[in-house]
């Protein structure tokens, strides 16, 4: 018998004729992420499977399961000897190397022209390891052990150590989507939910030096770069917003001062995403959570721009967008303290129910456009793979 990875799909079966699509996806996605780890991956539309050197089984599981995309993870076994006798061999010598008392055998035959069915084959089985392993009981509810055979066309597969994975769809097959990217606990939340639907992400930030320091930054790629375990690698387009935002503080009443801060970001967020053939926003935006994030506050911001913009969070309570954070690894790096430009000149009196009319008559106070346009054209973008050396950011994990 032959140790290999086997990979269950979930979600995916359901795509139907753009089924093989998914799954090549997929499988790129895989190969791209597992490099030389894997001497091979191949796929039929019930499985996906990796081979690779014993060695490197224990690592690959761990890549496997920042990869969206895959159901199940499977730690079986596969021959090509689809003899009966065969497969009570295999079986026996596999469960007599575990500790249990009660089992199941399921038998999923999708070879149809094999002589004998699922059921026969199950009871053979099971009665082949009750009479070689002593103090054994059947269990069919509740079992210790359910040790499964795969009837194939061409060989037999065994396993009984499955491995929840992440689900969701491959990334890339939804297309790409902008991730408006700060230093705060939702944003890679956020981000994370995109990219278990199938969107590839870039990221944006919005520096303000010397208002905010390299720390801050830092801290952002940092989280980008953990993103980027799921994502595969992510591109991101730091814009420096402090003559908008020193702007915006001189010419404009305090309490509208996020109010039109946020919307410079996000005209300048749909110009990034349009010039790099992204379809949608994605941000970190939790209704009421702050008051640029009431109701009215959303409808007047995102009033500037065309482009959708999604809001994975939206309707998660603060508790549980920090739950989500600590599952996936960014919530130590969110709470390190240090400030992004949306927190710096944080007025005592947000507005929370902002007027458009007046936002109107503000801006007109700045010669924004201009402004934008310096600040696209002196973007600063950074590359980050998911085997990117986190060397670079050890001063502040």
């Amino acid at each position: 018998m032959q140790k290999i990875i086997i990979i269950k799909y979930g979600e995916l079966t359901t795509k139907k004729d753009n089924l093989n699509f998914f799954l090549k996806t997929l499988a790129q996605n895989i190969t791209k992420t597992l490099g030389t780890l894997a001497t091979n991956v191949y796929f039929d539309t019930g499985r996906m499977f990796v081979e690779a050197k014993e060695e490197n089984i224990s690592p690959i599981i761990e890549k496997l399961s920042k990869i969206f995309g895959i159901h199940e993870i499977i730690l079986g076994y596969k021959d090509a000897d689809m003899e009966m006798s065969q497969i009570k061999a295999n079986s026996l010598a596999l469960l007599q190397e575990l500790t249990f008392t009660t089992f199941r055998i399921t038998t999923k035959r999708s070879n149809k022209k094999y002589p004998i069915n699922s059921m026969e084959i199950s009871r053979e089985i099971g009665a082949h390891i009750l009479k070689n392993i002593p103090g054994l009981k059947v269990d069919v509810h509740e079992p210790e052990i359910n040790f499964n055979i795969e009837i194939r066309y061409n060989e037999i597969l065994y396993y009984y150590e499955t491995i929840p994975a992440l689900g969701g769809y491959p990334v890339g097959t939804l297309g790409k989507g902008l991730l408006m990217l700060s230093g705060g606990i939702d944003s890679p939340v956020a981000g994370f939910l995109a990219i278990k639907r199938g969107i590839k992400l870039e990221a944006i930030y919005f520096e303000s030096p010397p208002h905010t320091s390299e720390a801050a930054k830092n801290k952002v790629l940092a989280l980008a770069k953990i993103l980027a375990a799921y994502n595969a690698e992510i591109k991101v387009h730091v814009i420096n917003f402090t003559q908008i935002q020193e702007g915006i503080l001189k010419n404009m009443p305090r309490d509208y001062l996020i109010t039109i801060m946020r919307r410079m970001m996000y005209r300048i967020s749909a110009i990034i995403a349009h010039k790099n053939k992204c379809h949608i926003i994605v941000n970190g935006e939790s209704i009421g959570q702050v008051a640029s994030q009431t109701l009215t506050s959303m409808k007047c911001i995102n009033e500037v721009v065309k482009i959708p913009v999604i809001r994975p969070v939206a309707c998660f309570d603060k508790l549980e967008i920090i739950a989500l954070a600590q599952k996936i690894g960014t919530y130590e790096t969110s709470i390190l303290p240090y400030e992004d430009c949306c927190t710096i000149f944080v007025p005592k009196h947000p507005v929370i129910n902002p007027s458009l009319e007046k936002c109107y008559l503000y801006e007109q106070s700045v010669d924004y456009e201009k402004m934008i346009y310096e600040a696209i054209k002196n973007e600063e973008i950074i590359q980050i793979k998911n085997t990117e050396d986190m060397e670079k950011f050890k001063g502040i994990l």
